[in-house]
């Protein structure tokens, strides 16, 4: 057992190595996954902001312009 243990470590070394950087490559894989998920919720959630300040902001100009036409149908 020892005589195949002397000639074979460097293959079983190089096994677990392999193994142990599978294990890396999948965690980092399923961290980049949850990164991208929160990447993605948090775009949706600037959209709806975006959009809602963009709605505000239509509100205002429209009620100004109602009233920049209201001013110049008085003038005349």
């Amino acid at each position: 057992m020892l005589e195949a243990v002397k000639e074979w470590w460097g293959v079983l070394t190089s096994a677990v190595l392999v193994l142990v950087w599978l294990v890396r490559l999948e965690s980092r894989g399923l961290a980049n996954e949850k990164e991208l998920r929160r990447l993605w919720a948090q775009r949706k959630e600037d959209l709806a902001e975006a959009k809602a300040a963009r709605d505000a902001t239509n509100d205002m100009l429209r009620e100004m312009r109602g009233d920049i036409k209201t001013l110049l149908f008085r003038r005349d």
